[in-house]
């Protein structure tokens, strides 16, 4: 299992929309075979760092998520809603995997 880390940089002006795009996001990932997490939000700290994490059983699991994403209409209008009210700033993201015994 991998899971992807994605850490934003957000306009802390703009939390609720950040909030809107991230709720239409834990559908899709879900729908197109991964497991999502959920998103972070801030509350106490940095005003303007967001998280999200989500998992695939592994690597090429993920590239196929990448693939169906890219053709679905629905991820096509998440990215374009965050590209309209520009709530994301910047972001990165990593793979981790996990540790349990």
């Amino acid at each position: 299992m991998i899971t992807c880390y994605l850490k934003y940089v957000i306009d802390p002006y703009k939390l609720k929309e950040f909030e809107h795009y991230a709720r239409l996001w834990i559908p899709l990932v879900d729908r197109l075979g991964g497991t999502h997490h959920g998103y972070f939000m801030p509350h106490e700290g940095a005003n303007n760092i967001a998280l999200a994490l989500f998992s695939f059983p592994s690597l090429a699991a993920y590239e196929a998520y990448r693939e169906k994403m890219a053709a679905d209409p629905d991820c096509r209008a998440a990215f374009a809603y965050a590209e309209e009210t520009r709530c994301i700033l910047s972001y990165e993201r990593s793979f981790m995997r996990p540790v349990f015994e």
